[in-house]
């Protein structure tokens, strides 16, 4: 199983969004669940909206239904030849980059890959990182993403600083332990977003916690502290789906 990136605490970030400011979105087309669901979460942690597709015709409608910036495509699908899913993607999608996913060693599937349109590939087993960088790379190079680079996250009245670690509410500074501010920044990079305990493990503390989903409760219940005390709620629990933040409202503060 690729290994899920951990964040690197004090890091800013280099946003890709669309020219109008909008996620960029991303279609994921494989039939392998597991490896779908773990890139799915790494894409979105990149702030992109994502679409997964098991086979090529459900990719080939997805494609036309999303209309995705980039497409993650494996070269072998259950239904349809992957160099016909790609050709036919083309026809749709003139100039959106496709990365194509390929079985280890297979030389001819990276050189068919590459020859029916595909813009870059790597091979089973891959890392992650390497497949967002070198999404971010063709969306970079492509034209399709406009590039902002600031540290500064903001949900609401709420203010999280990437490079300084500096928090704070309505103007008030908060003050967070490392692993709090993980949590936070997590939350804050996927407002509205409702994010599982299992999502919010494997980011925040890796595997670390092995299944202890109890970890994410009582962090949780440490930012409500800092976060909302006395102020309208932003921190909000989905019962038997997870956490998310979003602005408070005012009728919210009972």
């Amino acid at each position: 199983m690729p290994p899920i990136p951990t964040p690197v605490p004090g890091g800013g970030r280099t946003e890709l969004l669309r020219p109008d400011g909008s996620p960029l979105r991303v279609l994921v087309v494989d039939d392998e669940t597991a490896l779908v669901d773990l890139l799915a979460m790494t894409l979105r942690y990149e702030g992109w909206e994502v679409r997964a597709a098991a086979n090529g015709v459900n990719g080939l409608r997805a494609a036309k239904e999303f209309r995705p910036d980039a497409v993650v495509l494996n070269i072998r699908l259950p239904d349809l030849d992957g160099l016909e899913v790609l050709s036919a993607m083309r026809r749709e999608l003139r100039d959106v980059p496709v990365l194509v996913l390929t079985a280890k060693d297979a030389v001819e599937d990276r050189i068919a890959g590459l020859t029916a349109g595909g813009d870059d590939y790597v091979s089973k087993p891959f890392a992650l990182e390497e497949a967002v960088a070198r999404l971010r790379g063709l969306l970079r190079r492509s034209g399709m993403a406009a590039v902002r680079t600031e540290s500064m996250l903001v949900v609401g009245d709420l203010t999280l600083d990437e490079d300084s670690h500096e928090v704070t509410r309505q103007g008030r500074s908060i003050h967070l332990t490392a692993t709090e501010f993980e949590l936070l920044r997590y939350l804050m990079r996927n407002p509205r977003r409702v994010l599982s305990k299992a999502q919010i493990l494997d980011r925040v503390w890796s595997y670390d916690f092995g299944g202890q989903a109890n970890v994410v409760e009582l962090y949780i219940s440490y930012l409500r502290k800092k976060i909302d005390a006395g102020r309208p709620p932003m921190i909000h629990t989905r019962r038997g789906a997870g956490y998310l933040i979003k602005p408070a409202e005012p009728a919210e503060a009972a």
